[in-house]
């Protein structure tokens, strides 16, 4: 089941997504010291006429780290070549990418932790010498064979950056670590996004639904997108406030950004009454499986408060007890 506020890309957004993509430095909100440091790297990588350092994104899907690869591209004039570490199975497949490319070009791969060591091999050397090594033939008549490559710049993307091979990690000039976004940053970007879907949309509702994107523009575009229908139905020609928290409540979405699902959760949770849940346990409490609970539905929680991993189980946080109006229960002598 597809949950609106589930980071990861839906299958049908990409075209959305593109459309609503800024392609330009004064268009990209947010993420201000990476901004602010990338383009200093990119006026001196012009100045000196050569390809930019390689560059590693890391953070939560959805925070924009393919939007700046683009804009990146689009500021030093480059072509841009995009694909994901899964489409290369194949070491072969990497040095036909590689050997496609021409001076100053930009080679953009998403999920990068996700490349075989047999690949990562072939990188190592592209990324630092500027050349590969072909094995062509077999046995004791195969041959090596160096091929030259232009100097290109690889900005990889990752969301898993602790699963990154520390070899790999180190040939990356430049590091950047994606921050969630503030309510105030995702109203602009709602603000922006709206205008070119052609509905003007009232500040107040666009703060309304940054509150319940959970400091993520990917949710908040697609609330957006969403919110819109509620309003195309209603033959309303601009979004109000009123239609806005309307059409949130109705799509399960509540005022912190949680659904159905996480609210189960923390109810669960709760209801443990301080001590610790096994993941398993939580799973066949809520008919979900394992990885769902820990890769979907946890992180989020985790990262702004509302649930702690310990080396027990899983606890409700005072946070969690506080949103939910609930008192903490006392546990050893002191209260949660």
């Amino acid at each position: 089941m597809q949950r609106l506020v589930e980071i990861e890309k839906f299958e049908d957004e990409e075209t959305n997504e593109i459309t609503l993509r800024p392609d330009a430095w004064n268009e990209y909100i947010g993420q201000k010291q990476i901004k602010k440091n990338l383009g200093v790297f990119i006026e001196a990588s012009k100045k000196r006429q050569e390809a930019l350092d390689h560059v590693l994104f890391y953070g939560p899907p959805g925070l924009g780290k393919t939007t700046l690869a683009l804009i990146i591209a689009n500021e030093m004039n480059a072509n841009i070549k995009v694909t994901a570490a899964p489409m290369i199975e194949k070491s072969g497949d990497l040095a036909a990418i590689l050997t496609n490319l021409e001076v100053g070009d930009i080679l953009f791969i998403d999920e990068i932790h996700r490349l075989s060591p047999a690949v990562e091999e072939i990188l190592y050397s592209s990324m630092e010498d500027f050349r590969i090594d072909i094995i062509i033939g077999s046995g004791p008549a195969a041959q090596t064979v160096k091929i030259d490559l232009p100097r290109f710049t690889l900005i990889g993307a990752t969301t898993r950056a602790g699963m990154l091979s520390n070899p790999l990690r180190d040939r990356f000039g430049m590091n950047f670590r994606m921050q969630f976004y503030s309510p105030e940053e995702l109203a602009k970007i709602i603000s922006q996004a709206s205008n070119k879907l052609d509905k003007e949309i009232v500040p107040e509702a666009c703060i309304e639904i940054a509150k319940r994107s959970r400091g993520t523009p990917r949710i908040a575009l697609r609330l957006l997108r969403r919110v819109r229908d509620f309003a195309d139905v209603a033959n309303e020609l601009d979004i109000q406030y009123s239609r806005t928290k309307y059409a949130l409540n109705e799509l399960g979405i509540n005022s912190f950004g949680f659904d159905e699902m996480d609210i189960r959760l923390l109810n669960l949770l709760v209801s443990a009454k301080g001590k610790a849940m096994g993941l398993s346990t939580i799973a066949a409490a809520l008919s979900e499986d394992e990885g769902t609970i820990e890769y979907v539905l946890e992180p989020y929680l985790i990262a702004n408060g509302y649930l702690e991993r310990t080396a027990k189980g899983r606890k409700a946080t005072r946070s969690t007890y506080e949103i939910l109006n609930i008192t903490p229960p006392i546990t050893e002598g002191n209260l949660l």
